[in-house]
């Protein structure tokens, strides 16, 4: 019964490990990006194309991002987790909507294809393949929110002070 404990932890500590990945993502926290993958691992985006290997490419990578995108939105979605003693692999599913600093704009559904390994410090990415799906570069409608300029916020109404 206790391995089934371990097997439930384990999945519970990867999933928290993408959740993070896409937290630090949209917050543009890239040194803890590089932080969730072990010093060798590889975060790769062919539709880029980027291909980094190793923490120190990745938090470099995220220091370069705010120089051409505006703004991006990730929403992952639960995959499947499959554990093999200290590795395991899985895959979760992704969209995004991307505004580029040059006014393009990218939505893609895609999904991440990961390999994990048990560290130390817990659960790390060994490897994270981003394969796009669909993409569509219609110009978004909408955009950021501007700053509420002299009224209060309350819970998605404006109200004028």
């Amino acid at each position: 019964m206790s391995g089934d404990f371990q097997a439930i932890a384990d999945r519970v500590e990867i999933e928290a490990l993408r959740g993070e990945f896409t937290d630090s993502v949209m917050t543009r926290d890239y040194d803890r990006v590089a932080s969730l993958f072990t010093p060798d691992g590889a975060l790769r985006m062919p539709n880029v194309p980027v291909e980094l290997t190793g923490q120190e490419q990745i938090r470099e990578w995220g220091g370069r991002v705010p120089k051409f995108v505006e703004f991006l939105v990730q929403n992952t979605h639960p995959g499947i987790i499959q554990l093999d003693g200290d590795a395991a692999s899985g895959r979760a599913y992704m969209s995004e909507v991307i505004r580029l600093l040059d006014g393009t704009s990218d939505l893609n559904y895609a999904i991440y294809h990961d390999r994990y390994q048990r560290t130390a410090d817990g659960w790390k990415f060994t490897e994270r393949v981003y394969e796009v799906r669909y993409h569509d570069t219609s110009p978004l409608a909408g955009s950021p929110p501007t700053p509420n300029r002299g009224g209060a916020h309350d819970g998605g109404a404006t109200v004028a002070s």
